[in-house]
């Protein structure tokens, strides 16, 4: 059987990784879109930066959860035959054991050169603008999809929503394209689609079964399920 596993928020909230938006959208009194477009970055490269490296060290404070180990676990059993993608910049998929993550809209822990293009492994602060590892430019940027650029792997992804079994989405909104549209063309072509998450989604409806709860006790329930 093949699984392809989109996850996205829903399941890092448990860790306490901060929500992309906090109260009424705002971060320090910026819309996140002031902070999350390559327009935002080039009026203020400082601030954006400040935003990002600030993400970045809070990801040492936060440990996977068990919806993140269940699905290694899925993983150690499966192998090839699951694809999981991730919405979330976290690495806790990674460190929660899980070796094929996509990661289709970037990684906190990964810096892009602007002027040579290649991406590093990244943990410290962008803010004071280090040179490239490689070029020697300073112009590494957080390498994450910001709002108008294409998310990363979409051949890949979509080769696997059309050939899946079964689509899984965790602790997702349904509000965000592209991936609000994978169900719809998981679906399409077979697949059956399950929803894991807190509450409905915008998109609940759009699945053959959804079930509601926190992810740490929906995730390990319904990996038991498959894997009997």
């Amino acid at each position: 059987m093949r699984v392809v596993v989109l996850t996205g928020a829903g399941i890092s909230a448990e860790s306490g990784v901060p929500t992309f938006r906090d109260a009424e959208g705002l971060w320090h009194g910026h819309r996140v879109e002031e902070v999350a477009t390559p327009e935002a970055y080039a009026r203020q490269p400082a601030l954006v930066h400040r935003f990002y490296d600030q993400r970045r060290a809070a990801l040492a404070s936060v440990e996977p959860n068990d919806a993140h180990r269940a699905l290694a676990r899925l993983e150690g059993e499966l192998g090839g035959d699951l694809l999981l993608i991730t919405q979330n910049i976290d690495d806790l998929h990674e460190r929660g054991g899980s070796q094929r993550v996509l990661h289709m809209h970037g990684r906190l822990r990964s810096a892009l050169c602007g002027g040579c293009a290649r991406r590093f492994d990244w943990t410290g602060a962008l803010g004071d603008r280090p040179p490239c590892p490689h070029c020697g430019r300073r112009e590494l940027r957080p390498d994450v999809v910001w709002f108008g650029e294409l998310p990363y792997d979409m051949d890949r992804i979509h080769g696997a929503l059309g050939t899946a079994d079964l689509f899984v989405s965790i602790g997702t909104s349904g509000a965000v394209h592209p991936a609000a549209g994978f169900v719809l063309y998981a679906a399409a072509q077979g697949a059956r689609t399950v929803e894991l998450n807190l509450e409905p989604s915008v998109g609940s409806r759009l699945f053959d079964e959804t079930r509601h709860g926190p992810a740490t006790h929906l995730v390990p329930a319904w990996v038991d399920e498959l894997l009997r």
